[in-house]
């Protein structure tokens, strides 16, 4: 399969939908007035997060008709089921996200913790799966990702905190003839937290990269049992790199909303 496409460049309108993102998703030459016709807009990531969004669907609609089936919750099902599957990774994210930042918020953050979770670790998984490009491995859909934890961290940090939210960026308020100082502080602080999202979109978006580009040679080389080792390594990668974002997401808004207390 040529490089940049997967299954989803078979879809009947992807033809369209490629000469439709043409119009939008083209950088300017350098007199501004045409557009680069040689590049590729992207697209593929945008048809596999639709298709991992739809999967998602799927499982959690089996998954709350079994909850909803009471009778099956009096024995436990001899294997393991797309609901038992949902329990076990929604009960670690819960657990992690409750060491960070408490049993209380941490039930009020899990909806969202949940989903980048579930939404990254499918995402990467679909690379696993030959003939297809895991969404993370585009910088615009890890950017997103990272943005709404952005977003998210500096929101409740000002809906609990208050302006301490902002005064702890100047550092400790130590009097008038250190505000040189502090707005020295505020300055690396702003660059810090505004590196966030980007650094989570950039470790995600590479990491996933090169997990998928080595499995990728590797099968081009030898199809068989020589890739193995590799998807036991890219099955790993695809796990630790959805464990680092949702950490470093409880990380950031568990610090945002006890900052209060150092104040």
């Amino acid at each position: 399969m040529p490089h940049g496409e997967s299954w989803f460049s078979l879809l009947p309108f992807h033809q369209r939908f490629l000469a439709f993102a043409h119009n939008f998703g083209k950088p300017f030459r350098e007199d501004g007035l045409t557009w680069y016709a040689h590049e590729d807009p992207g697209v593929q990531h945008i048809y596999a997060a639709l298709f991992v969004l739809g999967l998602l669907a799927i499982v959690s609609v089996i998954t709350e008709t079994s909850i909803r089936d009471s009778k099956s919750d009096l024995v436990p099902p001899a294997k393991l089921t797309i609901r038992n599957f949902v329990e076990i990774l929604v009960g670690a994210t819960f657990n992690m996200m409750r060491d960070i930042m408490g049993d209380k918020a941490a039930r009020y953050f899990l909806p969202l913790i949940g989903t980048c979770a579930f939404f990254i670790l499918f995402s990467n998984a679909l690379g696993l799966v030959p003939g297809f490009l895991p969404p993370t491995s585009n910088f615009n859909t890890t950017l997103a990702c990272g943005i709404v934890i952005f977003i998210t961290t500096h929101l409740y940090g000002l809906k609990v905190n208050g302006f301490n939210h902002i005064k702890h960026f100047f550092g400790p308020m130590i009097g008038l003839p250190w505000i040189p100082l502090m707005l020295l502080m505020f300055f690396i602080e702003m660059i810090s937290h505004i590196a966030r999202p980007i650094s989570l979109g950039i470790r995600l978006m590479a990491n996933m990269t090169a997990d998928h580009m080595v499995l990728t040679i590797f099968l081009g080389l030898v199809p068989f049992l020589i890739p193995l080792p590799m998807y036991v390594l890219g099955t790993v990668v695809v796990i630790v790199q959805a464990l680092v974002f949702s950490l470093l997401s409880t990380v950031y808004i568990g610090m945002a909303i006890e900052e209060a207390e150092h104040h």
